[in-house]
């Protein structure tokens, strides 16, 4: 006898960092921002009509903001509940082809979780032995492309004129560009939406803009592509964006000059950090991103995890081939990185010692042998 179980959609979920309840420690495992928001957003996040009031669902005043700051017209934005949501819609609506969509084997993690939900075939490209993506791997025939710039979790970024060789060899086809550390480092593909009218890229204020709690994402696309994702949008929730997020979101956007100071503070740390943990045997992949992707010359990534879990330090390990010996360490405060970097040249200091303590017995059981010959 058939079983309602046999209608469920079964999916392996994607499984995101972890979020401690204790609250007394150094939390370098999301990639959030370690500076609260701009003052602005502080300024008028108690109005009460915040949360009494409906939400637009046009979004309306975050889309206009959006598309003035970034140079756009309105009808070229699409505001989501983060950049997860704006993307898992960008796949539903542009991905309906029965050919294979393209992305990276090391990357989100959730891309083939929303590939499998959707049921939309896919082929995961390897990366290179450098961590970098192989640009003729997208020019064969597919149903789609995304790829994040800079990638996830290895912070790595690609050349402008290496994303456009991709768009522009996929003519008939989407091309999704997630942009969600793109603040970081590196130059955006925006500038590359009136040439190609492909190219989505989606952008979020999680990271740079210091409101993870939020969930505000968005996209920016020719008005075509835009109105497709309101469509599908508006089939199953019309208000997907809650007020606070959309009021808090302007406040944001109109305090450019806060948020260039605190992406400046994050990326100096992150510099800085970099040198301090190479002289500890570190090596860390070149990063575009508010993290890096390091390994130890000697002590397994698992070990340093695990260690650092217990002395209330939550740093991202991931045990898949080819990054089982990284971790992704996401920026804090100066304050925050010193203290993690204390925590290393201990674990750094204990495993040499317990190496000489270990040549040292070898040496003296030798010497023991050939005494007593």
């Amino acid at each position: 006898m058939a079983s309602w179980r046999d209608n469920i959609r079964q999916v392996e979920p994607y499984v995101p960092g972890e979020q401690p309840k204790n609250t007394n420690v150094i939390k370098l495992n999301t990639n959030e921002n370690p500076y609260g928001p701009s003052p602005r957003v502080k300024a008028v996040q108690d109005n009460e009509d915040l949360l009494r009031l409906y939400p637009d669902p046009t979004a309306g005043a975050l889309v206009d903001a959006l598309a003035e700051y970034h140079g756009v017209d309105a009808s070229q934005v699409f505001v989501g509940v983060g950049s997860d949501d704006v993307l898992a819609m960008s796949f539903l609506t542009f991905f309906n082809s029965d050919k294979p969509i393209l992305f990276p084997d090391i990357t989100y993690s959730f891309y083939d979780v929303w590939a499998e939900l959707f049921r939309i075939p896919y082929k995961q490209m390897p990366l290179d032995e450098n961590f970098r993506l192989k640009i003729d791997d997208y020019k064969g025939e597919n149903g789609g492309i995304v790829f994040p710039n800079p990638n996830a979790p290895t912070g790595i970024y690609e050349s402008l004129d290496h994303v456009e060789e991709i768009i522009k060899n996929n003519p008939d086809v989407i091309v999704i560009v997630d942009e969600a550390y793109i603040d970081f480092g590196g130059e955006t593909a925006l500038p590359l939406i009136d040439k190609y009218d492909n190219l989505v890229v989606v952008r979020t204020f999680s990271k740079s803009r210091s409101m993870a709690g939020l969930r505000i994402g968005y996209a920016i696309s020719n008005p075509e592509l835009i109105k497709a994702l309101n469509d599908v949008k508006y089939s199953y929730n019309s208000y997907t964006m809650n007020r606070p997020s959309l009021v808090l979101g302007v406040e944001s956007i109109h305090d450019d000059a806060y948020f260039r100071e605190k992406v400046g503070q994050i990326i100096a740390t992150r510099e800085r950090f970099v040198k301090e943990i190479a002289e500890l045997g570190f090596t860390c992949l070149p990063s575009s991103a508010n993290f890096v992707f390091a390994t130890h010359e000697s002590i397994p990534a698992k070990e340093i995890f695990a260690a650092a879990k217990e002395n209330n330090i939550y740093v991202r390990y991931f045990d898949k081939p080819r990054i089982d010996n990284y971790l992704r360490i996401s920026i804090g405060t100066d304050a925050e990185m010193d203290a993690f970097v204390s925590f290393l040249t201990k674990c750094v200091k204990e495993e040499r010692e317990t190496k000489i303590g270990r040549i040292m017995g070898s040496n003296l059981r030798s010497r023991t042998t050939i005494a007593s010959t």
